[in-house]
């Protein structure tokens, strides 16, 4: 029952009970006086009677008065101090103080809103605190990865200066790698300042109607071509017949698939390396699956690897290295377009991502 009803049923009850008991003290009061003992119904007996009913009555209203406050005040009173009580000990930072109401009224279900709440802010704790952790790793792996690539162009310049590459052959190697070298940490750095930009959302978005049919024919033509120098192949499959055009950022699209195919191709631990990707059409939306034959991740891993600086595994190597930001950043443009990415991985068999891209509103009513 709702404070409002209560609060009325209650002030009802303060009338009706003491007309009830009213008529109650008059009938019965009335009988045992003036018929049981025979009395008359004037002077001091009338009085007696009189007097008797109105001390009567007025214990009526007390008691009843009483009663109905102390049960309708504890029934209000008792759910907001547990709510006071459960409010100072989040306030002091324990989430883990939990309140139940089984109560139906508003302060039932303000109890109910105010775990949902505790909840919710015990998991953005628990993401705030992962995240802390993973940025305190990205810290360190960021340091490691800039401070490597140093140290060897470091030790080339050295060498070049000390005579070392003493031959033409020797003096393009010493260049080569430090170009290479140079080259790993400017790409790093861009990732990291990429990344910085869309969580400020300080990048615009051009967006234009792009047939992704056409989009991803054209980019997958030059994937065939290094995946078949690497031992490796791709393939392609969508219904001709379909509809795929959707509005888009032609440039960071082309980020979208590079991140996830770059992802793919650095887990991949088979010696003939395969990617598919695919097209499915629906009513408002296209369905891009971007499918490798790699190490796969582990089911406990998956909700996480969009996340920012998350790295399924935490070994640091020049073959699995990396930012950690590369789906951060797809997930971040992908959301951007009001789309939405998951993923699905068997150990051993490979990973699967799925994003979806919105059609224009003329396409949606075809």
């Amino acid at each position: 029952m709702s404070i409002k009803k209560r609060l009325i049923f209650s002030n009802i009850a303060m009338i009706i009970i003491p007309i009830v008991f009213f008529f109650f003290i008059e009938i019965i009061g009335g009988f045992v006086l003036f018929y049981l003992f025979n009395g008359e119904p004037e002077g001091k007996q009338l009085n007696m009677f009189l007097t008797y009913r109105f001390i009567g009555l007025l214990l009526v209203l007390v008691i009843t008065n009483g009663l109905l406050t102390y049960f309708v005040s504890k029934s209000i009173i008792n759910p907001v101090k547990n709510l006071s009580v459960a409010a100072q000990e989040i306030s002091e930072g324990n989430l883990d103080f939990s309140i139940e109401s089984t109560n139906k009224d508003e302060l039932g279900q303000l109890s109910k809103t105010f775990e949902v709440m505790r909840l919710k802010l015990k998991e953005a704790e628990e993401v705030h605190v992962r995240y802390e952790e993973n940025r305190k790793e990205l810290i360190a792996t960021i340091s490691h990865d800039l401070k490597t690539p140093m140290t060897s162009i470091k030790g080339y310049v050295k060498g070049i200066r000390d005579g070392v590459a003493n031959n033409p052959e020797k003096m393009e190697r010493y260049m080569d790698t430090i170009y290479t070298k140079a080259n790993d940490m400017d790409q790093l750095i861009d990732e990291l300042f990429l990344y910085s930009k869309l969580d400020l959302q300080r990048i615009p978005f051009q967006l234009e109607e792009i047939d992704l049919h056409n989009y991803l024919t054209d980019f997958i033509e030059e994937l065939r071509f290094d995946l078949e120098q690497n031992g490796g192949t791709v393939s392609y499959d969508a219904d001709l017949e379909d509809s795929y055009v959707v509005k888009a950022d032609r440039e960071k699209l082309k980020r979208v698939v590079t991140n996830i195919v770059q992802n793919s191709l650095k887990y991949m631990d088979k010696d003939w390396k395969e990617i598919q990707v695919s097209l499915q059409s629906e009513s408002d939306q296209v369905v891009v699956k971007i499918t490798d034959n790699g190490s796969g991740v582990d089911e406990e891993a998956i909700p996480f690897i969009f996340e920012s600086f998350y790295r399924t595994d935490s070994s640091r190597n020049s073959t699995t290295g990396g930012s950690g930001l590369g789906l951060a950043i797809v997930k971040r443009i992908i959301d951007d377009h009001g789309g939405a990415i998951w993923a699905e991985s068997e150990l051993g068999e490979g990973t699967s991502i799925y994003f979806t891209l919105k059609k224009p509103v003329d396409e949606k009513v075809r």
